[in-house]
């Protein structure tokens, strides 16, 4: 595994915006960000291994130091342009596109990253109140490499791309900062095309309920799920779904 090279991460970036601190070890990317003092429109915190790595819904997140990307991304500046979680899913589906060679990531909804039918990355956006500004913080995970893994997770390890890890890094925060600042209205068309779920049967959990059946049809401008059951659609604002076949 090669360490990161922070000048490589910053190549392209605007030096004046932008904050960037890089771990050996920590607990987690996203706590660390709540802890900044935040002087750049965008701050990233980015560790070779997290000791209390974070999913959504309390999950934890497998963070070895066998060279993955773990970073998080903390700002203040507005984001009401749309759901953030799904933004940088797109963004970071496009990212790692560029830089394999006939394979194409889908996209799960919420937040899952998806290759060969397996997870080989996910978001989890946190937000944290700083006096009079809200502080989102954007986390990112993606597996390059994980020898010793349960049966759901793949990760990019086939396509070598170890010494390539700052220029993922570099596209997406790119991809995120520019996003951000000037979101582009096609982002709902482009994360349906990326789905691999659109108008298929699906499974939901949602509070402890457990929905078989039903078909997922749309994600309106918040994000929010549209599925059909047997009574009619309805919309789902979070949950867990399942999908035959998918990891």
């Amino acid at each position: 595994m090669n360490k990161l090279n922070k000048d490589k991460i910053l190549n392209n970036l605007p030096k004046n915006s932008v904050g960037i601190d890089i771990f050996e070890e920590i607990d987690s990317t996203n706590e660390e960000c709540k802890r900044i003092s935040l002087v750049n429109d965008f701050h990233i915190i980015i560790a070779e291994k997290q000791n209390k790595g974070k999913g959504r819904l309390g999950k934890k997140w497998s963070s070895p130091p066998t060279g993955n990307i773990y970073m998080s991304i903390a700002t203040e500046k507005e984001l009401s342009f749309g759901p953030i979680s799904l933004f940088t899913g797109l963004i970071c589906k496009k990212s790692i596109d560029e830089m394999l060679t006939n394979k194409k990531i889908g996209l799960k909804w919420p937040n899952d990253l998806i290759l060969k039918d397996k997870k080989i990355g996910g978001i989890l956006v946190e937000t944290e109140n700083f006096g009079m500004k809200i502080r989102t913080i954007i986390g990112i995970g993606i597996n390059f490499n994980l020898p010793d893994k349960e049966s759901w997770w793949g990760d990019l390890s086939k396509f070598k791309l170890d010494n390539e890890r700052e220029t993922m890094i570099n596209k997406i925060i790119i991809g995120l900062i520019y996003g951000i600042e000037k979101p582009n209205s096609l982002w709902m068309d482009e994360w349906r095309d990326a789905c691999i779920h659109m108008n298929k049967k699906i499974e939901i959990n949602k509070n402890g309920e457990h929905l078989k059946n039903i078909t997922f049809l749309d994600i309106d401008i918040d994000g929010n799920a549209i599925i059909k059951t047997k009574k009619g659609c309805d919309t789902f604002t979070s949950g867990e779904i399942n999908i035959k076949g998918i990891y």
